[in-house]
């Protein structure tokens, strides 16, 4: 088929390349004319495991272009996904902005049939609101479907290539085939593509994402009642997660979640919720709980400090909201950051694909170590912010080293406890005892 995707960010990138290493034509549009050169000259613009290789190649075979004329892009399409941005409002509505300006833009460049895709994560009517965009220029018939994005980013790839299921909101039996068909190498193996009205396919976006963040916030709250009760969360999460009913993924506990999907999605159902009059206590909750969940480890440092830390030196080790990525948007470090700053301590820090993302909100506010133990020399203290592998198994003696004290802060509980005592590294985790504290 001839596919166009609008939108060269995460999901967009990620979309094209997927669809054009099936054997579809693929051209990419993006307005960023910097950003499409780059591209074009096979210089990728995001970091995604396995996701350059597939790019390289499927350029180099000609199934995949770059443009920044929409026109162009588009012309003989059978299927135009819109895989823009709908970042949160000030109220934490989604700003359907850019995908209600080219939905007008396309209707007159519409020479055939075309099925218009909502890739990007949208609220429930935003099909209706674009096909009223596209069909005040349009000439020719289209259906705006829905085709939500389930991809974790440090996965994508696997995620797209194969899909745990396709969920698609269309109306007509002409769409449905041809997203049937599109899809239909991705399925081999039997996992299902699901067709539901577009309302419902809008919904199912949210209602997954927000109930992943409800899971992660309800086992944070445990954590935090661990340490009141004497109890391990560790011990806690692998009584529950045997529970079939229950199962043993997102129960870990920490400094809370951040990314491009969850603060946004739950902020935008909850959102569309009260528009609706409906108050999603549970959704609020979550809010609540998360927001306080990431400075989880400022008082145990202050208090190991005696309540002072000016000109105390703080070592981070993660950047970005999760491994296997350079995306920042709402990662808890960054939080914790401009906290420690204000009270007066200093910063080295260490991510292994995050920093340049990071130089450009904090320049030479903090210092950005060449390595991890670079980020140690010195320091009074380490948090550890992000799960990264290479983090997980450090070498304990060159820390002891390079730190004034022994003592790590973990948002991310990477240590046994045991480990910790035999090292005599004083250890503060989340729902967990402290190892070797203070008297």
């Amino acid at each position: 088929m001839k596919i166009a995707v609008i939108g060269t960010g995460y999901v967009g990138l990620v979309t094209g390349t997927c669809f054009a290493e099936t054997g579809n034509n693929v051209t990419c549009v993006d307005i960023d004319e910097k950003k499409v050169e780059k591209l074009r000259n096979k210089q990728i613009t995001i970091y995604e495991p396995g996701l350059e290789a597939l790019f390289e190649r499927n350029i180099r075979q000609g199934r995949l272009d770059f443009t920044t004329d929409l026109a162009a892009g588009i012309k003989g399409a059978q299927i135009i996904f819109l895989a823009l941005p709908t970042p949160p409002g000030e109220d934490g509505s989604a700003d359907l902005q850019y995908v209600l300006r080219v939905a007008e833009e396309l209707g007159p460049l519409l020479e055939d049939f075309t099925v218009i895709v909502d890739k990007s994560t949208v609220p429930v009517g935003t099909a209706e609101k674009v096909t009223e965009k596209v069909r005040l220029g349009a000439k020719v018939d289209f259906e705006v479907v829905s085709n939500p994005e389930f991809l974790r980013e440090g996965v994508a790839v696997d995620d797209f290539m194969k899909p745990d299921r396709v969920v698609i909101g269309a109306e007509s039996e002409k769409s449905i085939k041809l997203m049937e068909a599109l899809y239909a190498p991705f399925v081999r193996q039997g996992n299902p593509i699901i067709f539901m009205d577009v309302r419902s396919a809008e919904l199912t976006k949210y209602a997954a994402n927000s109930f992943l963040a409800t899971k992660i916030t309800f086992m944070n709250e445990i954590a935090n009642l661990c340490e009141l009760l004497g109890a391990d969360v560790d011990k806690v999460r692998k009584g529950i997660g045997t529970d079939s009913r229950i199962g043993n993924r997102f129960l870990f506990a920490g400094i809370g979640y951040g990314g491009s999907c969850f603060p946004k999605d739950v902020q935008a159902l909850a959102k569309s919720s009260n528009e609706a009059d409906y108050d999603f206590k549970i959704l609020n909750s979550v809010m609540s709980v998360n927001e306080g969940q990431k400075q989880k480890m400022i008082d145990p440092l202050k208090a190991y400090f005696d309540g002072d830390l000016t000109g105390k030196t703080i070592a981070i080790w993660g950047l970005a909201f999760k491994p296997y990525t350079d995306d920042i948007r709402e990662a808890p470090a960054l939080e914790n950051i401009n906290v420690l700053l204000g009270l007066g301590a200093k910063i080295k820090t260490y991510d292994p694909e995050a920093m340049n993302n990071v130089k450009g909100l904090f320049g030479d506010k903090i210092y950005f170590a060449k390595d991890q133990y670079d980020a140690l020399e010195d320091a009074d203290a380490l948090m550890i912010m992000t799960e990264w592998p290479i983090f997980r198994t450090p070498q304990f003696d060159r820390m002891a080293k390079e730190l004034k004290n022994k003592v790590i802060f973990d948002g991310r509980n990477l240590y046994d406890l045991s480990q910790m005592e035999e090292l005599s590294f004083e250890y503060h985790s989340i729902g967990r005892r402290s190892v070797n504290t203070q008297s």
